[in-house]
């Protein structure tokens, strides 16, 4: 094992070698080669984005690949210093990655950034699957196991140090050389900076990696809020269904020409105009909805569940989803622990997860009783395969994952499929909340971000905030309670006003009639005072 593996960083797995080149000629053939074949989707974007007949945009497109090609071979000489035995390694782990994120940005369009690696990040293996196609294959085999297996033809030989040194050092100073030349490409290229660095590979997805996981994922501690107190004696339950994906725009309670609530429409719900997400992936969107003001740098403090257990309100927190912080809550289930015992169709899908949870607070002792269902909802690109078949109202639908491939009236139907569906789980949970006996009870329905159904070829999310369009950023908004103010009629009613995730954890204080330091009673959504 020990000679295979010291074989492999010799790069001497074949017995033959067809080709021999120096460290730094190999470095700088290699970074022609990545700037060539994977940034097809960056060239074209300036292409698109330049007036390529004048020469100032020719300038600033040819400045493209020289930064790819510069910044690759000045990264790889700097690994070249450390030991030239990694260097073949680390370009076929390049050939590998870069392949497959060469396949999401054509298919998707999306953009590498960190908030991109936090999807990446927090993506299961449900999810993972639901995301896999054949082309992705294609993709890997031509553009990550060819170049690799050509990688094992070469023999780097030995390069002195010092001219090992100097490669990078050239190569730096003759981009400096280039930049000075080229300077007026840099107000355009500072214009959308993000968009570029989100396609430059491997760096997209290496450098937003390691800044995603420095700021969401190194370990930290979280600050207890200060202490509460109730001024109700109430006993009080209070359902927080937070959505996925679910976009204002096909939400018929906002106005989408298609009948897609029908049962939130009956129920007597408050519809909140006008509401925004904090971010446009999922974990950045459940720290704002569990957060107590908008946590810009995310200062950490601790989420809306823990703070509620601690201050004796029983929480469960139930999901089919993945991304949520760290939480101290007397129960945490997946749809895969409630699936025992449960037979059929319904046991496999966000339904599942209102299973039993009647029983257990009719067993409660607690008076006040918090329980938070995470939905799978929109999630893409599978759209078909979140809903029930039953829920197959619009038709025909999309059942590929390569949605560019699918027809806009495809793709839209199996996306308005998935609101419907949500739409019922939603009203199964009202009328459950209807018939407890001994509670006054409250709902809220939020959605995480929205989604981008081919808009500007974009698709799903993640795109960065500054440049992602209003259909991800644009959500639904929706309550419900018990009290006369809400339920007497079964008419929707329509708020008007600039609302977003910050309204959720002074929403759920307030429906608790909780007090302390941080609630703040101008975004409880539930206050009497608020018009209807």
């Amino acid at each position: 094992m020990h000679a295979l593996a010291r074989r492999l960083l010799s790069g001497a797995f074949v017995p033959r070698v067809r080709w021999r080149f120096r460290t730094s000629r190999f470095i700088l053939v290699w970074a022609l080669f990545n700037g060539a074949a994977y940034h097809a989707p960056l060239y074209l974007f300036g292409i698109e984005h330049l007036d390529v007949a004048s020469l100032r945009a020719g300038m600033t497109l040819l400045t493209l690949p020289v930064l790819v090609v510069a910044m690759t071979a000045v990264f790889i000489g700097l690994i070249a210093l450390i030991s030239q035995r990694l260097v073949k390694p680390f370009c076929m782990a390049m050939a590998v990655v870069n392949a497959i994120a060469l396949y999401f940005q054509v298919t998707y369009g999306v953009v590498l950034d960190d908030t991109m690696m936090g999807n990446v990040f927090n993506t299961d293996t449900s999810e993972a699957a639901g995301l896999f196609h054949p082309w992705m294959l294609v993709y890997v085999f031509f553009l990550g196991i060819v170049p690799c297996w050509v990688l094992l033809q070469v023999e780097v030989t030995h390069t002195p140090f010092r001219k090992r040194l100097a490669m990078p050092v050239a190569v730096g100073l003759f981009t400096l050389c280039w930049a000075y030349g080229a300077s007026q490409s840099w107000l355009w290229i500072d214009q959308y900076a993000k968009r570029i660095g989100g396609m430059v590979l491997p760096w997209s997805y290496a450098v937003n990696g390691v800044r995603y996981w420095a700021g969401n994922v190194a370990p930290h501690e979280r600050r207890l809020l200060p202490p509460a107190h109730f001024v109700s004696n109430e006993r009080k339950v209070v359902f927080l269904i937070i959505g996925e994906s679910a976009r204002a725009q096909n939400f018929s309670l906002y106005g989408y020409g298609r009948q897609t609530n029908q049962e939130m429409a009956k129920a007597g719900t408050t519809v909140f105009k006008k509401a925004r997400s904090c971010a446009t992936y999922t974990t950045a969107s459940l720290e704002c909805i569990l957060a107590h003001r908008d946590p810009g740098a995310r200062a950490r403090w601790e989420p809306l569940t823990s703070y509620l257990q601690r201050h004796g309100v029983e929480v469960t927190w139930r999901t089919n989803n993945a991304g949520e912080p760290a939480m101290n809550v007397r129960h945490f289930e997946r749809l895969g622990d409630l699936k025992a015992g449960c037979a059929g169709e319904a046991c496999d899908y966000d339904e599942g997860l209102l299973r039993g949870i009647e029983a257990r607070i009719a067993a409660s002792n607690q008076q006040r009783i918090l329980v938070v269902f995470h939905l799978e909802g929109s999630h893409g690109p599978a759209y078909n395969t979140r809903y029930p078949s039953r829920f197959n109202v619009f038709t025909p639908v999309c059942a590929s994952v390569q949605l560019h491939q699918c027809s806009s009236d495809e793709l839209v139907n199996a996306y308005d499929n998935t609101i419907v569906y949500t739409d019922f789980v939603v009203g199964q949970a009202i009328d459950m909340l209807k018939g407890l006996q001994g509670y006054s009870t409250s709902l809220i329905y939020v959605s995480d971000h929205g989604e981008s159904l081919g808009e500007y070829n974009l698709y799903l999310h993640g795109t960065p905030w500054s440049i992602a369009p209003a259909v991800q950023k644009e959500i639904p908004l929706i309550v419900w309670d018990s009290s006369a103010a809400h339920s007497n009629a079964n008419a929707t009613m329509t708020v008007e006003g600039t609302f977003s995730h910050a309204n959720v954890f002074h929403s759920v204080m307030g429906a608790f009639g909780m007090r302390s330091d941080v609630f703040d009673p101008a975004l409880n959504l539930f206050s009497p005072e608020r018009p209807q």
